[in-house]
């Protein structure tokens, strides 16, 4: 499993965390919308590295965009729960490198 995989579902879980109804809010207020900020630099940092193992990377740039409107609180709550799925579903692609193991072994 890839370090952009792994980080797509990391990132993937936290944007979910972050989408539960009051409890996410209350999270983000309560921390002075700082864990907006390190969800967008985790996410950015997700989209550098599923581009370089050539990896799906709408649900990195679905985040990136969420990291930056989340301020407004439903449409985050929303936002949360849509870059949420596209992680997760992205880090249950296959890597390519798992295919060709599979073939040669």
């Amino acid at each position: 499993m890839s370090i952009s995989r792994i980080m797509q579902w990391v990132t993937g879980v936290a944007e979910a965390l972050l989408g539960i109804p009051l409890i996410g809010g209350i999270y983000i207020f309560s921390n002075a919308w700082t864990p907006l900020f390190v969800m967008l630099l985790l996410h950015i940092l997700t989209l550098i590295l599923a581009k370089r193992d050539g990896r799906w990377i709408a649900g990195s740039v679905i985040g990136i965009i969420t990291s930056v409107i989340a301020w407004i609180p439903i449409v985050g709550m929303v936002m949360h729960w849509i870059s949420a799925i596209a992680l997760i579903i992205s880090g249950l692609q296959s890597d390519k490198n798992d295919d060709e193991n599979i073939i040669y072994q």
